[in-house]
């Protein structure tokens, strides 16, 4: 039963979290390091979470520590096709009360989580992404922690935005807009590289009051599992949320065949996401309704410096933004152009700072740069590597190197190409590799175009220069090479509520993770016209006679 609430609630406006330093000394340093040794100390199962039943299934996979693969933290138990399709049926049954219950009730739920996170849970969830995920504590920091934190506050805040927004009303009439959940269940397909990322893709759709099947990628399962863990300690309704680790061929074809399937939030590859794209158009005249697609995916992101540009700014945007967790993010640089007149300056800026880099495991905080996520990516990295050095245009200047004895790691890599549609400069890498292209200082419009044209991918980009005709140079010519566009700064890190994140072309639908047009996304709205004093008699003043 509902209970009746008699007022017009505002949520609280929110701040995007302090993100904390971890400097010597500081208390925060040594909490962190203390839920770092308890993590690493033991070994802790991990089950499927189905309308909120722990489900074993017997069927096992390893969380390791990628700059220590001998070091297992946890086992995790698989879904097949049978706890798909339970969990399928959990979200449905939980649909019936999560989509009447009153959405200020519902956004309390995520409200709570996010200040469990802050308070209860930051270094134990910091603690398990640099573990799992070989993480820095200030990349774990600015992800598990804050990025997932600001996720909550602020998609409570948008769904209040929605909500309230609503159209006019004429004399007589009252108008309004109810925004109802998709009718079915939201299948979440969560990557590996930001537990911020697969923190909100189930926690969206949600929050506007729909239930959804969770599937992690194998190789982040450690802290999706302690948010679901911490979302139940808010208060989440059990079959709201149902967590299912396993091979998304098993779990994904289920759902993505089943006629109730309503929307997918996906972040991860292109080629997987269009092939759900395709599945789902095969199969489209046998859903309830048109199901919502939403993916952000790969990204092959730029920065292009103009003649006047800062030397010392590139430099440290370049090391930042390429190399900064071990380039597996989609936004990180991986190709740059540079004018000739620059070259050497900025050549040496980035042997200085890049030869100095300390690489290792992420429990020693001096290191800036850590593993790579598995063996799968450091064969696919490595080949890239391999590729460039029998490559008769390209020469690996910095780097190059690799060792995956004990962990997967890859010194940080940078390439000079003279051609600018070499391999590394078109295709995704999703590492520690920087390929440039040095230009002449007269060819700027011509690189800009050169730019625009060499990716199918349209995420992320920069210039950088002390000029507003090349800053707008820049952002006429490459309008649709990039959904998140820096001017004068490093291409990745973008804010929630500050920054909306998302590419157009191969890199997905642009929604925009981090604002209310993502949220609109999981809403059906429906019109509401009452009349007051409707007309009784069905003639018009135009029918009467002179």
């Amino acid at each position: 039963m509902n209970l009746l609430n008699n007022a017009v609630i505002e949520t609280p406006y929110p701040e995007n979290e302090p993100i904390l330093d971890y400097a010597p000394g500081t208390e925060a340093r040594r909490k962190l390091k203390e839920a770092l040794k308890e993590m690493a100390g033991k070994r802790v199962e991990i089950p499927l979470v189905i309308g909120g039943e722990r489900i074993t299934t017997g069927d096992m996979g390893q969380v390791v520590m990628p700059h220590d693969h001998n070091h297992v933290l946890a086992e995790y138990h698989k879904a097949s096709e049978r706890e798909a399709r339970l969990a399928i049926e959990a979200a449905l049954e939980a649909r019936k009360t999560w989509q009447s219950m009153r959405w200020e009730e519902r956004c309390a739920i995520f409200l709570k989580a996010a200040e469990l996170l802050a308070r209860k849970y930051r270094y134990l969830i910091n603690a398990g992404s640099m573990l799992s995920t070989s993480k820095n504590a200030f990349q774990a920091e600015i992800d598990a922690a804050c990025e997932l934190i600001d996720f909550l506050r602020f998609n409570v805040h948008f769904a209040e935005r929605i909500y309230r927004e609503q159209p006019r009303s004429a004399p007589g009439i009252w108008n309004y807009l109810q925004h109802r959940p998709l009718e079915g269940f939201v299948l979440a397909v969560t990557p590996f590289n930001f537990t911020a990322i697969a923190g909100n893709l189930p926690s969206a759709p949600a929050i506007m009051g729909n239930t959804v099947v969770w599937k992690p990628a194998s190789s982040c399962v450690y802290t999706p599992h302690l948010f679901m863990q911490i979302l139940e300690e808010a208060g989440l309704p059990a079959g709201v949320i149902n967590f299912l680790p396993g091979p998304g061929r098993l779990v994904g074809d289920v759902c993505l065949k089943d006629p109730n399937l309503a929307g997918v939030h996906f972040t991860g590859s292109t080629a997987v996401f269009q092939q759900m794209w395709r599945t789902i158009g095969e199969h489209i005249a046998t859903y309830k309704s048109y199901p919502r697609i939403v993916g952000e995916t790969g990204g092959k992101d730029f920065v292009v410096v103009h003649q006047d540009a800062d030397v010392d700014q590139v430099v440290t945007a370049l090391v930042r933004g390429a190399f900064e967790y071990q380039g597996q993010k989609c936004s990180a640089v991986s190709r740059a152009y540079i004018p000739q007149s620059l070259w050497k300056h900025i050549r040496s800026g980035l042997e200085r700072e890049l030869t100095s880099l300390p690489v290792g495991p992420p429990q020693d905080f001096r290191n800036f740069v850590n593993a790579v996520i598995d063996r799968q990516a450091f064969t696919s990295i490595t080949g890239f590597i391999d590729q460039a050095r029998q490559d008769s245009t390209s020469e690996i200047i910095i780097g190059g190197g690799s060792n995956d004895r004990t962990g997967y790691f890859i010194e940080p890599t940078v390439i000079v190409t003279k051609d600018p549609q070499s391999r590394t400069m078109v295709e995704e890498i999703f590492g520690p590799v920087l390929t440039i292209y040095v230009y002449e200082d007269d060819a700027y419009l011509e690189t800009l175009e050169i730019c625009d044209k060499t990716s199918r991918y349209a995420l992320t980009g920069a210039v950088f220069s002390r000029s507003r005709a090349a800053i707008s140079l820049a952002l006429a010519k490459l309008e649709q090479a990039a959904g998140n566009f820096y001017i004068n700064d490093k291409p990745t890190g973008a804010v929630v509520g500050q920054q909306p994140f998302g590419g157009g072309r191969a890199s997905g639908t642009n929604d925009k993770a981090g604002f209310y047009t993502n949220l609109l996304r999981w809403v059906s709205p429906r019109t509401v016209k009452e009349t007051f004093l409707p007309p009784t008699t069905p003639g018009y003043p135009f029918l009467e006679q002179e």
